[in-house]
């Protein structure tokens, strides 16, 4: 209430304390200015004001809500006029009595609602404590944590009429397994604007029915690098730890013992989930450009207002080894010695609010990406690579159940073996949809096929393999609460063994390879 007062009369005090006031001639008689019982009640009243005039909104509110402006008999309101100090007293008097009459008012409410008042005084009381307590023994004041945990249960299904590559299959991956993944997000900032990333991981993936290996060279979407030759399963490790800061207008760098390629990137060119199912599905449709290549690194990415954006960064997954043991000694490395295992990427692109497209370039040294068997064979670890791609998005600017969102890609590698000078070629696409609010509100749906890094031509032989292989995914995503959604999906890959499954003799059908699953995730 005393604000309310000190803010009501601070107008008149400084019309009162005005050297205008003061210079004014006292002898102006008070009948000249309306007395309260000629206080006006609508502005209209005030044949000298006009609604174009820059003042009309306030005076209106103070003539028609508070009452307590006047003006003269003669209608007019003399707005331009210098105010005498006799009538200042008259408007501040008409002040005092519309705030005598509010008191009145307010001090009959507060007594009809004492106990109400006395309840939520308490409550806020209570409230204050909580805070106290939480500001007492909170984690930090510059540190968030966020969690992931993933149950992944499914298994595959194999066919094709060679018996020795569907034994072989079944052998390695024909249980129905139960797997999880767990990531703990640690986000700390000292300026607000930069960011220092620690990620904590775990998981069991390595041994399940969708592990990163022979036959089937496309896992389920979950990432186990933990290093180069380190086994993480059920092992809690670093799996991020780098450093954000702005430098410049626009420009963003990252530094890192542990950064990954597209951390450094200044936009993801789709909008397909990356975690769907496949990670033949996680790499905007080239594994030889988007290489996901985790290690030491640094970058630095620019976004302009307008939507275009460019990036340039250097990650090498074995730079925290200090020996260069040659070419392709993998066990050693370190940062850009020929041991290496090394992407140097740039891209271009631009987001629109609803869509957009990227162009990359990545040169690779000593290979260590994603492909197919034969891929794997011919390269060898100790090839270096160029590589292209050319991906974009489009998305509907409202959810619905019938318009998808549409993510697509195209890439393509050629590589140089360091010892054999064999060149191979190699490409790879796919399109992505994704329906949001699918049927329910909340939930989603997804679709994705195409075809992952296969090998094109080999120089040396000069062949052209029978190499590809199409890979399909279908899920639907049931969103159960605001931290829990549980995906069943399914997927289909034609020929995962790609030339290997094709060039026996007995195999008139190659391998395939069908799989099912349920993906439970929770937030937190």
């Amino acid at each position: 209430m005393n604000l309310f007062k000190t803010l009501l009369l601070a107008p008149a005090a400084l019309g009162l304390l005005s050297p205008l006031a003061a210079s004014a001639a006292p002898s102006v008689a008070l009948d000249k200015y309306s007395t309260a019982d000629e206080q006006v009640t609508s502005i209209s009243q005030f044949n000298d004001v006009k609604p174009t005039d820059w003042p009309y909104q306030a005076l209106q509110k103070l003539v028609e809500n508070y009452g307590c402006v006047a003006g003269y008999p003669n209608g007019t309101f003399a707005g331009g006029k210098a105010m005498t100090r006799y009538e200042a007293a008259a408007l501040l008097n008409a002040c005092l009595d519309r705030i005598t009459e509010v008191t009145d008012a307010l001090k009959k409410l507060m007594k009809e609602f004492e106990k109400e008042l006395a309840v939520l005084k308490g409550r806020v009381d209570g409230l204050e404590a909580r805070v106290g307590v939480l500001e007492a023994n909170q984690f930090s004041t510059t540190t968030k944590l966020k969690g992931i945990a993933t149950f992944v249960m499914g298994g595959n299904s194999f066919g094709g009429n060679n018996a020795a590559a569907v034994t072989e299959a079944q052998n390695l991956m024909g249980a129905t397994s139960f797997n999880y993944d767990l990531r703990l997000i640690l986000d700390t900032s000292f300026t607000g604007k930069d960011l220092l990333r620690t990620t904590l991981r775990a998981g069991n993936f390595r041994n399940s029915a969708f592990r990163n290996g022979q036959p089937n060279a496309l896992e389920v979407g979950f990432e186990q690098n933990c290093g180069i030759g380190v086994a993480c399963g059920d092992v809690v490790a670093i799996n991020r730890l780098f450093y954000q800061f702005p430098v410049g207008s626009g420009f963003t760098a990252t530094v890192g013992a542990k950064v990954r390629q597209d951390d450094m990137l200044a936009m993801w060119p789709s909008v397909y989930p990356g975690d769907s199912v496949l990670d033949a599905f996680t790499y905007a449709g080239s594994s030889g450009t988007y290489t996901l290549n985790l290690g030491a690194g640094a970058g630095l990415k620019y976004t302009d207002p307008s939507g275009f954006n460019a990036s340039i960064n250097y990650v090498s997954a074995n730079g925290q080894n200090g020996g260069n043991g040659g070419n392709g000694a993998l066990n050693n490395g370190g940062i850009m010695t020929a041991a290496s295992q090394s992407t140097f990427t740039t891209q271009v692109g631009y987001a629109a609010s609803n869509w957009g497209a990227a162009f990359a370039y990545t040169y690779g040294q000593n290979s260590g990406f994603t492909g197919s068997p034969l891929l794997a064979t011919a390269s060898g670890a100790a090839s270096n690579y160029n590589s292209v791609a050319l991906s974009a998005y489009w998305q509907p600017s409202q959810g619905g159940t019938w318009v998808p969102s549409i993510s697509t890609g195209w890439g393509y590698t050629g590589f140089t073996q360091r010892t054999g000078n064999a060149n191979i070629a190699a490409q790879s696409w796919y399109v992505g949809l994704q329906w949001a609010d699918a049927f329910v509100k909340g939930n989603a749906a997804g679709f994705a096929f195409g075809q992952p890094t296969f090998v094109t031509a080999v120089s040396t032989a000069n062949a052209f393999p029978n190499d590809a292989s199409y890979a399909f995914e279908w899920w639907y995503k049931f969103q159960v609460t605001d931290h829990i959604s549980v995906t069943p999906a399914i997927f289909y890959l034609t020929n995962p063994l790609g030339q290997n499954g094709t060039s026996n003799a007995v195999a008139t059908s190659p391998l395939t390879n069908l799989g099912v699953l349920v993906k439970t995730t929770f937030k937190f």
